[in-house]
């Protein structure tokens, strides 16, 4: 039994209250949400390894046929994602566990005992320090490149006469394939300069999505150092696009603006991405949807440009399909209505308050529930 002097507490803790961390360290009142964190990775590393199995044809099996049949093609996609050494030895320390201990006797008052368990054990946990070693030279190699990929966007919104500017991604994995940015780019001869507002969103995920961003945003910016028009910049940036899209299987989404702070009007070509919202400070939503195909697929592809008059207290909302498809812990999709109904209640405050209000009610509705592909929002308010 540990008794203590009630003194001794209260001099360490003088407001009297119970150190929620205890004698381990650990705040107790964490659990729970590392709990669900834990579930939440677990759940998302149950779906890496079975996401390749027909789950239609799995549930219409009986339920101790489909336990054996979801155990076994689990096991095998494991051991698939392993190098061919790794496998041999995890198949053999699930032999060894199985095995159990064997016992012979060399001499009449003699017993030698092997533990095969034991053995398999300290298999199990030689792979567990290997993978681990891997993902962690995995891990830096990732966050250098994370940093690099931040060299590429703005890191602060630049300054427009008449509006303001504020962003935020979130990428899936340590790198993305989301692209936004805004700058000023030399406009055509006897033209003012315009700001060029740019969302963008490479199919895939991760390192090969990233890449092919950092390309997309070194054609931009070569392409806008041209000071021509916003519908021929779409065209050129098509064809390199085509020229890096492994036959349109690498294609990008986007949308381009160009914004007139003078006249406050602002053309937009949309090449198949989500289209963004307007809000007007009369409560009624535009979506700018004119545009054509995603950038790289083919090279001959056709695009519109449009054009929209701002107000002030207007509010235009640029966003990947990132946030609409945010998921929750059972499994729902964020989803438009809800998107368009944040933005729809949104109250007269500043861009940056306004990202904030609109990533807070995304993060509330998917909880601890682990992100699936890369979230970027930049909001763009007129006054």
């Amino acid at each position: 039994m540990d008794v203590r002097n009630p003194s001794e507490n209260t001099a360490s803790n003088p407001s009297g209250q119970t150190d929620p961390r205890g004698r381990s360290g650990i705040d107790v009142r964490r659990v729970p949400e590392l709990s669900k964190q834990f579930l939440a990775e677990a759940h998302a590393g149950y779906h890496f390894y079975t996401r390749d199995l027909d789950w239609d044809e799995i549930n219409r099996m009986s339920r101790v046929r489909r336990a054996i049949f979801v155990s076994r093609a689990f096991f095998r996609s494991v051991l698939a994602k392993l190098s061919p050494a790794r496998r041999m030895f995890l198949l053999a320390a699930v032999v060894f566990y199985f095995f159990g201990r064997l016992e012979f006797h060399p001499a009449k008052n003699a017993t030698v005992q092997i533990n095969f368990q034991f053995l398999g054990f300290l298999i199990l946990f030689t792979l567990l320090l290997l993978e681990l070693s891997d993902r962690v030279t995995m891990k830096r190699d990732l966050e250098i490149a994370r940093e690099i990929q931040s060299w590429l966007v703005p890191s602060e919104p630049p300054a427009v006469p008449n509006a303001e500017i504020a962003f935020a991604t979130r990428p899936q994995n340590s790198v993305a394939g989301d692209y936004y940015d805004a700058f000023y780019a030399p406009a055509e001869s006897g033209r003012v300069n315009k700001l060029l507002v740019v969302i963008a969103d490479v199919a895939g995920k991760s390192v090969p999505a990233a890449l092919l961003m950092a390309t997309f945003q070194a054609s931009l910016r070569t392409i806008a150092r041209q000071g021509i028009s916003l519908h021929r910049t779409v065209l050129l940036l098509n064809e390199y696009a085509c020229a890096h899209s492994l036959g349109g299987l690498r294609f990008t989404t986007a949308v381009l603006a160009e914004f007139d702070p003078a006249s406050r009007r602002l053309a937009y070509v949309n090449a198949g991405h989500n289209a963004p919202v307007l809000r007007r400070a009369t409560g009624t939503i535009e979506r700018l949807e004119t545009g054509g195909l995603p950038l790289g697929i083919i090279p001959t592809a056709v695009y519109e440009t449009a054009a929209v008059d701002l107000h002030p207290g207007d509010a235009l909302i640029f966003y990947t399909d990132g946030v609409v498809e945010a998921l929750n812990q059972r499994g729902e999709e964020y989803g438009e209505s809800r998107w368009i109904d944040a933005i729809t209640t949104l109250p007269e405050v500043s861009a940056q308050e306004s990202l904030q209000i609109l990533m807070r009610g995304v993060d509330q509705f998917v909880g601890v529930t682990r992100q699936f592909d890369d979230i970027t929002c930049l909001v763009f308010r007129s006054k």
